[in-house]
């Protein structure tokens, strides 16, 4: 068995498959870190909110929106990627369907074994209909507040400022506001190319003067420099992808690593990497699953983290992305648990909370299904 509460390499990975069956991967508990709420809507629920918003969609039903979706997102670039939130951003400007589409949100992280989640999303993006920012947070909250009630897991907000706009000061203040009501974090997101995180060092000074928590969306579309800048430059807690950490090692024929400053700073410092199998492939950050980054990152002992980024793009959920890595890599069970723990160790909750939640809900959860 691996030993869960600490750093140690999982102790099956890179073996041959386990037969775990996707019934037993969507039951074990499991964290969540980056997740977009505009990325995750149910297609059922788009077209209902189109209608009454009055936005015309690329397909009439459900089931051909939601091809539409993957399709579009399966372009390998991360620019055609992002186009696709046109639609889910547009019936996400009416309080109620922002609290109906957060709601949805818990709910269906619940029915696939998340047990904690940290979900953010812009809210500079959702004031075409004349809500506020607090408006915004607050209709979120709801949505967040009834979904909890009825199924028991826990779902915290992270607030993204867009790297394109000059809004991130304005959005940073507004989580520190709201950190004892339900926001843990802010982030910026975005395209990375041509918006380095650099142009937001006012926000990010003024969240490390607050104490406050913050990712930055780094190392994905753009390389190493965007990770050295979210890192050295505006002191990053944790790192949005992170997946081109990989540029900066090498592997020898023989298979033996050499990591380059970069990669063994952020290895020394256990800077929590936000890696997103599926998204990264659609994206073009990694050439497959069997050959994503991941494989190597956990070999040599990063603080990897499993997330979606965007479900209902990438047409994916955390057991799918489990399942993925299970396949590909061979892992087990303890795998699974090292990267849920590895991810809540990481979470912006307070010590205590997550220390509970691994002592009492994640370490008994897997016990379980041995």
């Amino acid at each position: 068995m691996a030993t869960v509460l600490n750093d140690s390499v999982p102790t099956q990975a890179g073996a041959e498959p386990t037969g775990l069956t996707p019934d037993l991967i969507r039951a074990v508990p499991k964290v969540l870190l980056h997740d977009h709420l505009d990325g995750g809507l149910r297609p059922q629920t788009i077209v209902e909110l189109a209608d009454e918003a009055g936005h015309k969609l690329p397909a009439e039903d459900a089931a051909s929106l939601e091809r539409w979706f993957t399709e579009s997102a399966d372009s390998g670039s991360l620019v055609r990627y992002l186009e696709t939130f046109d639609h889910t951003v547009a019936v996400m400007q009416r309080a109620d369907h922002i609290t109906r589409v957060a709601r949805e949100c818990v709910e269906d992280l619940a029915l696939d074994g998340v047990v904690y989640a940290e979900v953010r999303y812009a809210p500079e993006q959702h004031l075409s209909g004349g809500l506020t920012l607090e408006e915004v947070v607050r209709a979120v909250q709801l949505g967040f507040d009834e979904g909890m009630a009825a199924t028991g897991i826990d779902v915290r907000q992270l607030l993204t400022a867009m790297r394109h706009q000059a809004r991130s000061r304005e959005i940073a203040e507004l989580a520190v506001q709201h950190r004892d009501r339900g926001v843990v974090g802010f982030d910026i997101a975005g395209a990375e190319a041509g918006y380095p995180p650099t142009r937001h060092l006012d926000a990010f000074e003024y969240l490390q003067r607050e104490n406050a928590h913050f990712t930055i969306h780094a190392g994905e579309a753009f390389g190493l420099p965007s990770i050295w800048q979210a890192i050295q430059w505006c002191g990053a807690d944790r790192l949005g992808h992170g997946v081109r950490i990989i540029d900066d090692i090498t592997v020898d024929d023989d298979g033996t690593p050499h990591l380059g400053r970069l990669a063994q700073y952020v290895r020394d410092k256990r800077i929590p990497l936000e890696l997103c199998p599926h998204s990264n492939v659609q994206t073009g950050a990694a050439s497959s699953i069997a050959e994503h980054p991941i494989g190597l990152l956990t070999k040599l002992r990063f603080r990897v983290t499993v997330n979606t980024d965007n479900r209902l793009m990438s047409g994916t959920s955390m057991s799918r992305e489990m399942q993925a890595l299970v396949d590909a890599f061979g892992y087990g069970l303890p795998d699974l648990q090292w990267f849920t723990v590895n991810a809540m160790k990481s979470a912006f909750a307070h010590f205590e909370q997550r220390l509970r939640m691994i002592n009492d809900v994640i370490k008994p959860g897997y016990a379980e299904l041995r």
